[in-house]
C-alpha cells in the first residue's frame, strides 16, 4: 500500500486583476475582478513506504503548492490525497505525528536561544517522555555531528549547523514521512554533503519515506532513484532518474582535447557544440551516431585526449523544463 497517494490533485487560486492608472485603482478598490490561476493541475502519483523521491520543477512550477496540500497546509481545489492513511487537510493529531515539513528558507529555531530549548518545546508538543527525548536527541546529535553545538545560541551557529539543528527539531518526533523543500538551500558544498549523508542514513535506519525538492541536482542524484517532474502545474514525468536521462537526452557528451585550437566552423559538423575553450571542445552527439562520430574525430583531428560521458543531469532537466514534457 502506498504511504502517499495523490489522485487528480488540483489547486486553483483567484488572483485580483487591476487595470493601470487612477481609474484602474479606483475600480480595483470598489469592485474587484478576478482571474483563476491553476497552480497545480490534476497531479496523480503514489509513493511506497521507505522510498526517497525527488520532486523537480522550475520556480513557480507548483512544487511547493503540492507539498503544502500533501502536508495539509492548504486545501486542494479538486482531487483526493492521503498520507499515512490520513486526509492531510483534516490535520488530525495522528497525521501530524507521522509527518514533518522542512523548508530551507524557513526556520523554527528560536534565534537568540540555544537549539536545545526549541527541542524541549517540540518534545512537549509531541508528548515525548524524558527517556524518549534523551534517546532521540542523542541519536540525532551523533548522526548530525552536532556534539557541543546544541547549547549555543542559534545565531552563533554556522548556516550548515543551523540547518542540521533545524532537521533535528523537525525529526525529533521520528516521523514516517519527510517533506523536504530545498533543505540544502544556501549551504556550502561540505554542508550539503553532510545533510545528504544524514538523510541517507535516516532513511536507512528508520525506513522513512522522503519527498525531496531541490535545485541542487547533486541532492537528487545522491539520494533519489525515482523523480517526479512538474511543469506549469502538470506532472510530466514519473520514473527513474536514469530513465529520464535516457528518454530525454538521446545523446552523449564528447569532450576532446586537441593538439592545436581549431575554429568553431571546422568543429560544428561533428555535433552540437556546447563549448570551446582553447584546445578543448565539448559536443553533444546523437547516441546512434556516436561510434561513427568518434571514429571520424580520431581520423580527422589531432586528438590528445577524448572522453565520452552522459550529459550533466542539470542540463537534461533544463531541457525537460524548456520543452514542457518528456518525449
Amino acid at each position: 500500500m502506498p504511504i502517499i497517494s495523490a489522485e487528480n490533485l488540483s489547486k486553483v487560486y483567484p488572483v485580483a486583476v487591476k487595470e493601470p492608472g487612477l481609474k484602474g485603482a479606483i475600480q480595483h478598490f470598489f469592485r474587484r475582478t478576478y482571474r483563476m490561476v491553476e497552480a497545480v493541475k490534476q497531479v496523480s502519483f503514489e509513493i511506497k513506504p521507505g522510498e526517497v523521491v525527488g520532486f523537480l520543477g522550475a520556480n513557480g512550477a507548483g512544487k511547493t503548492t503540492t507539498l503544502k496540500m500533501l502536508t495539509g497546509l492548504i486545501h486542494p481545489s479538486a482531487g483526493r490525497v492521503r498520507v499515512a492513511g490520513y486526509i492531510p487537510f483534516q490535520r488530525k493529531l495522528g497525521f501530524l505525528k507521522q509527518i514533518t515539513l522542512v523548508m530551507g528558507q524557513k526556520q523554527q529555531l528560536i534565534w537568540d536561544l540555544p537549539a536545545l530549548d526549541t527541542l524541549k518545546i517540540n518534545a512537549a508538543i509531541y508528548n515525548l517522555s524524558d527517556k524518549e527525548y534523551r534517546q532521540r536527541v542523542g541519536e540525532l546529535t551523533e548522526m548530525l555531528s552536532l556534539q557541543g553545538k546544541l547549547n549555543q545560541p542559534v545565531r552563533k551557529l554556522s548556516l550548515g549547523e543551523r540547518m542540521k539543528a533545524e532537521l533535528m527539531a523537525a525529526l525529533l518526533h521520528q516521523p514516517k514521512v519527510l517533506f523536504l523543500d530545498e533543505p540544502t538551500l544556501g549551504l556550502d558544498v561540505n554542508a550539503q554533503v553532510g545533510v545528504r549523508e544524514f538523510l541517507r542514513e535516516y532513511n536507512k535506519r528508520y525506513d522513512a519515506t522522503i519527498l525531496l525538492t531541490s535545485h541542487y541536482m547533486a541532492d537528487i542524484s545522491a539520494l533519489c532513484d525515482r523523480v517526479l517532474v512538474i511543469h506549469q502545474g502538470q506532472l510530466i514525468y514519473d520514473g527513474s532518474l536514469t530513465g529520464l536521462i535516457d528518454r530525454f537526452a538521446p545523446y552523449r557528451e564528447v569532450q576532446v582535447e586537441l593538439a592545436h585550437p581549431l575554429p568553431e566552423g571546422k568543429l560544428m559538423h561533428y555535433g552540437e557544440i556546447k563549448s570551446i575553450e582553447g584546445q578543448s571542445a565539448r559536443f553533444l552527439v546523437q547516441r546512434e551516431a556516436l561510434t561513427r562520430t568518434v571514429a571520424q574525430i580520431l581520423a580527422e583531428l589531432e586528438v590528445i585526449d577524448l572522453t565520452v560521458t552522459d550529459p550533466p543531469v542539470e542540463e537534461v532537466i533544463g531541457r525537460v523544463f524548456r520543452a514542457g514534457g518528456v518525449s
